[in-house]
């Protein structure tokens, strides 16, 4: 009896990287489009946390100084803020880069997501994905605040404890076995599918429903994927 078809999609993404935010809108409207065209094919996605500064102080450093170093003007500032809005713009997102502060550390809300994976299961920790994408590129909250973070879980329906608002050092080490923090130095967004070589960027949906159809067809049946954030798609 044939194995039915299935598609393990690995996506390495930081919450600070806009381009990550297009991607993950992206991946998920190449996914409706494979379901039509290919409802037979089961799906799991895995989320893999990649923070870009992860060394940077828990506090997190301005942003726009920040932008200024990388990108060497304000002019230049500016051009790369309108490549990026108007790229949002074509996958239904309206950015407000104007609102952002700070450029924060990243890897306590990574440990959020990681929690939210083990206490809300896939469909929890995709939802705290998109809240806290939209808290920092819609609405410019600061990432390493742990009271922006609990906010966002609260508004997810996790379970928090009340009384740790100001304090998530209780969360799940980002680095673990079944984990690991695959660190900074790792472009993002990247998808890998069924084990081939890394799609890099956020590629539009076409490229990347092209890229499911290839790997069903090279028909090598996915082995069962480690454990990690996923979301699953039928």
């Amino acid at each position: 009896m044939n194995q039915p078809a299935s598609l393990f999609i690995q996506v390495g993404f930081d919450l600070v990287c806009p381009w990550c935010m297009i991607g993950k809108r992206h991946l998920e409207t190449a996914l409706a489009q494979l379901a039509q065209a290919r409802p037979d094919v089961a799906v799991t996605v895995e989320w893999r946390s990649s923070p870009l500064f992860p060394t940077l102080p828990p506090a997190g450093i301005p942003y726009r100084k920040f932008s200024l170093a990388r990108l060497g003007s304000a002019e230049a500032v500016a051009l790369r803020q309108a490549q990026v809005c108007a790229a949002a713009r074509e996958a239904g997102i309206t950015l407000e880069p104007g609102r952002i502060e700070v450029l924060p550390n990243t890897v306590l809300a990574h440990c959020l997501i990681r929690y939210a994976r083990e206490a809300g299961g896939d469909a929890g920790a995709s939802a705290l994905i998109d809240r806290l994408f939209e808290a920092y590129f819609l609405r410019g909250e600061d990432l390493g605040d742990p009271r922006v973070l609990h906010a966002a879980a609260i508004a997810c329906d996790m379970p928090m404890p009340p009384a740790m608002a100001q304090d998530l050092a209780w969360l799940p080490a980002l680095h673990g076995p079944d984990m690991p923090l695959t660190g900074s130095g790792l472009g993002v967004p990247r998808f890998v599918i069924n084990g081939a070589p890394p799609i890099a960027g956020a590629r539009p949906p076409r490229a990347l429903l092209e890229a499911m159809l290839r790997a069903l067809a090279r028909a090598s049946p996915a082995s069962p994927p480690p454990p990690g954030i996923a979301i699953t798609a039928r």
